[in-house]
């Protein structure tokens, strides 16, 4: 028996030359089964009302629409915030989360089963790094989500789980399958994605024709911290770092957002301020001051005042800055607390 087609693997043009050379239909037909499982999210052929029921039957036999399965579901008692916990074909788990933003929803999705960067703050790399998301878990994922809230999201953010920059073709192929007008059809515009500081991948996005919104978790502003609390800094200094996004931002005129956790008496202090904004001096930058999130007690978080300080240190330096407010703590589905765990 020959493998079934994974379906949630398929951009257009693999479904169209599917669709017209192997089971010898219309281009049309790659249209309404696109739209059966990415917009009104029907995974079973046997529910494609508009299709005959010979070529569902034939569908069934020759495709699967398999997506991540769910495992666990939990509710923020405090601000909405949902966790779900997937089980994947290989008995593989990882986490995903939408957020509440007034009248949108943003999705804040996995690309790797766990995470190889071992960043001492996040517990996702405390988990270990399994392989990388195949396209169809990470589409499956944000359809899922979509297909249990009931209605569409509004945004995806690549910064769950895993860099997504290690897994560039299938982070890309993604993408392109969730932006397709035919498909499920989001605004390239409400896709970001984030990378602890992956220069040959920046390069590559850059490069990649995909105007998405890049975010960049910086944390520290300069080598020493940096190196300190993210190892990925030995590999990545922030000399090349800088220079990949000043590279960027030429290529794309886009502004990046620098995510910038706050750990007490580590990276909050007057003359990290001054430092972070000389530092980023030469881009068009907006960042995002977030509160630490408990993962283990080797940090804490910075006190209100000195957040508040910092952020007002950046405002004095015409550096625009946000305190990000925090979401979803109490199930620890904040921002580096993801991990692979029931």
């Amino acid at each position: 028996m020959s493998e079934l087609l994974n379906a949630l693997e398929l951009d257009h043009e693999e479904w169209t030359e599917h669709c017209t050379r192997e089971l010898e239909l219309p281009r049309y037909r790659a249209d309404q089964i696109c739209q059966w499982i990415y917009q009104k999210k029907v995974f079973t052929f046997s529910e494609m009302t508009n299709l005959s029921k010979d070529l569902r039957k034939k569908l069934e036999e020759e495709i699967m629409v398999f997506p991540p399965y769910e495992i666990q579901r939990q509710v923020s008692n405090i601000d909405s915030t949902t966790k779900y916990l997937w089980g994947l074909k290989d008995g593989e788990r990882i986490e995903s989360v939408t957020l509440l933003h007034g009248n949108h929803t943003t999705a804040c999705i996995s690309s790797q089963v766990g995470c190889p960067l071992g960043c001492s703050f996040c517990a996702t790399g405390k988990s270990g790094f399994a392989r990388n998301l195949s396209t169809d878990e990470i589409t499956g994922q944000f359809l899922s989500m979509e297909k249990n809230l009931g209605q569409n999201i509004n945004n995806i953010v690549f910064m769950g789980m895993g860099e997504p920059l290690l897994n560039m073709e299938n982070v890309k192929k993604s993408i392109r399958i969730l932006n397709h007008a035919k498909m499920r059809d989001l605004g390239i515009r409400h896709i970001s994605v984030s990378t602890a500081g992956i220069v040959p991948g920046i390069q590559e996005l850059a490069s990649s024709g995909l105007p998405v919104r890049l975010s960049v978790s910086l944390h520290a502003p300069n080598d020493e911290i940096r190196n300190r609390i993210m190892p990925v800094n030995r590999q990545y200094p922030l000399a090349s770092l800088m220079g990949a996004l000043e590279n960027y931002q030429e290529v794309t005129g886009e502004r990046i957002t620098i995510e910038y956790i706050m750990l007490k008496n580590i990276n909050d202090q007057t003359e990290h301020a001054f430092e972070l904004a000389s530092l980023l001096g030469n881009l068009h930058t907006y960042i995002n001051l977030i509160p630490y999130n408990p993962v283990d007690n080797k940090y804490q978080r910075s006190d209100k005042k000195q957040i508040k300080n910092f952020h007002a240190v950046l405002a004095s330096l015409g550096i625009e800055a946000e305190i990000r407010t925090e979401k979803g703590t109490d199930i620890d589905a904040a921002c580096g607390q993801l991990r692979r765990k029931h």
